[in-house]
């Protein structure tokens, strides 16, 4: 999850600090998703997705520990 997360900010010329101002959240909390450190609740794993326009199983497969 981190990885994709910052690679779909970045793809979108984002910096967390404007990630966060979109998503309603902080900086910190940005980067904590980032680095691994945290991961969103639900309700905001969608409105990431929402905001990407792509499905949360792209952006979280890991943070379910699903297997494809």
């Amino acid at each position: 999850m981190p990885k994709k997360l910052k690679i779909l900010r970045v793809q979108k010329g984002l910096s967390q600090a404007q990630l966060a101002k979109d998503l309603g959240t902080t900086q910190k909390t940005v980067s904590s998703w980032e680095t691994g450190r945290a991961t969103p609740r639900p309700p905001m794993m969608q409105k990431i997705a929402d905001f990407f326009g792509v499905k949360k199983d792209d952006i979280f497969f890991e943070a379910f520990n699903y297997f494809k």
